[in-house]
């Protein structure tokens, strides 16, 4: 019944009601324009860090030493890998993008402390505003309400492959 109507309708009413949409459709790309992109986490590429401590990364307890820590390949840069310069120890874990006032000067990854215990809490490359967050575990959740907080920051550089 309502084809029936349609196919009785002057076609000059469906032309009239195509332009009816296209105020619309201008407005809607105007403003998918207009309006702000959130980056994702901007670590990108390799970062090398020697952490006199042992630590948590996420879930994974990793004792002191040597570490390279990188994006992994396909997550969109939600998920980074840190592994021990010799690869015997690896651990995967989840990134957040965060944001700072201003650029830090260096590469840079941020702890929080709560007693003896050392959680990753950021990643920062530097001269970039965007770095990765790194959510709090139940554990870390736990730790930081039985005690104090504190921060301590640990300098980064970039990695050299094989090969540069």
């Amino acid at each position: 019944m309502f084809t029936k109507t349609m196919d009785k309708a002057p076609a000059s009413s469906t032309v009239r009601k195509r332009y009816h949409l296209l105020p619309f459709f201008f407005a809607l790309v105007c403003a998918l324009t207009i309006s702000p992109i959130k980056a994702h986490a901007q670590i990108i590429g390799d970062l090398e860090v020697n952490i006199p401590f042992q630590f948590y990364a996420g879930n994974a307890k990793l004792p002191a030493g040597k570490y390279i820590i990188r994006p992994l390949d396909n997550s969109d840069l939600t998920i980074m890998e840190i592994s021990s310069e010799d690869n015997s120890i690896s651990a995967l874990f989840d990134v957040q993008q965060a944001e700072v006032n201003s650029a830090p000067p260096k590469n840079e990854l941020i702890f929080n402390k709560y007693g003896k215990l050392y959680f990753l809490s950021s990643l920062f490359d530097e001269n970039n505003p965007n770095g990765s967050k790194v959510p709090e575990s139940q554990y870390e959740k736990r730790v930081s309400k039985a005690s104090a907080e504190a921060q301590l920051h640990v300098s980064a550089r970039r990695h050299r492959q094989q090969g540069d």
